[in-house]
């Protein structure tokens, strides 16, 4: 029955008018709680462009995040994936009045299921009239959905529930939005800079010629998003900080500096670039061809590992799993010619 309430409650859900909570207080939040199609909108962003988008009821500050056009999103090291749907505050007593009557008063979801609903909002089994008599001491919860719809999307099928302000939701009800769950929030609209790594020589490299590899150490530092629900002063920021870049060459005939092909953060940066008179030495990070690639390239793979961990309100605080970033870009390897005098 849970299911046939919740299918029915999101078909009916796009045609109805969601009322914006009066009590947000924030500018930013305004369009956090409803929208148009009862799903939340894009917000408008600060003058420092600290707020950029309202989801699902959460807020999101995203100015610190990585930007430019190679930035990407992280692909988690384990099969963890962020929550597919999440419980946050939607409506007061008065909103979820208006978004219900016309539902009932229409007739379209039926009898039985009209009845039921009634006995649950309006005749005290467990609110009565719309629990009006706590207004302003709390909201009604109701389930979000990501918007690229991920395996699971269709699993909040909790009915609209009451949380006193200052509470925090119900234990049993998986993904109502905690701290844990506003960073794991935020790991998912976490973007990194692109991987692309400065190579030395540049344009081509020779066979058994170590190439030098290394990444901008201005482009490669933590990176952070915050995930909040303002009218309950719930809020969770997730950091990501690159730990290492693991190189590979694209093919078989090649060797890695270090032979693992990770090459480790070391003072902040990734790598070591090419000088004049290092002509000599073993980099620190890069790749030595021992053949050729003809008239074609070898696709050098760059990944770079992110690190996150996450503070919260109220003192918390945890990790989550590494992320990954990485990108291709081809290498042209030509074989040294020697000149016979």
């Amino acid at each position: 029955m849970p299911a046939l309430i919740r299918t029915r409650r999101l078909l009916f859900t796009s045609g109805l008018i969601a009322v914006v909570l009066a009590t947000a207080g924030p500018a930013y939040a305004e369009k956090g709680f409803g929208g148009a199609d009862g799903e939340t909108q894009e917000a408008d962003a600060g003058k420092d462009g600290t707020v950029s988008v309202t989801v699902g009821g959460v807020v999101f500050d995203r100015s610190k995040n990585g930007s430019g056009k190679s930035a990407g999103a992280l692909t988690s090291s384990t099969s963890w994936t962020p929550p597919p749907c999440w419980y946050a505050p939607k409506y007061t007593p008065d909103q979820l009045k208006k978004y219900l009557e016309p539902t009932w008063e229409a007739g379209s979801t039926g009898y039985e299921w009209d009845a039921k609903q009634r006995d649950r909002y309006v005749n005290g089994h467990p609110y009565k009239d719309f629990n009006k008599d706590k207004t302003g001491k709390g909201y009604f919860w109701d389930s979000f959905v990501n918007k690229d719809f991920p395996p699971g999307w269709d699993s909040c099928e909790e009915p609209i529930f009451w949380v006193d302000q200052g509470d925090p939701p119900p234990a049993n009800i998986e993904n109502a939005v905690t701290p844990k769950v506003l960073a794991e929030l935020a790991y998912a609209e976490i973007r990194v800079p692109g991987t692309k790594v400065t190579l030395a020589p540049a344009n081509q490299t020779k066979v058994n010629l170590p190439t030098w590899a290394w990444l901008d150490a201005a482009d490669f530092k933590p990176v952070s998003v915050t995930a909040s629900v303002p009218v309950i002063g719930v809020t969770a920021t997730a950091t990501a900080r690159p730990t290492s870049l693991r190189i590979e060459p694209g093919t078989k005939d090649a060797e890695t500096y270090p032979a693992s092909g990770v090459c480790p953060i070391d003072n902040g940066r990734i790598g070591e670039p090419y000088a004049q008179g290092k002509a000599d030495r073993t980099p620190p990070c890069g790749v030595r061809y021992l053949r050729s690639s003809g008239n074609g390239t070898y696709p050098l793979q760059a990944t770079v590992t992110w690190e996150i961990d996450w503070t919260g309100s109220g003192g918390a605080s945890g990790g989550l799993p590494d992320g990954t970033f990485g990108a291709t870009q081809d290498v042209v390897v030509q074989e040294i010619q020697a000149v016979n005098r």
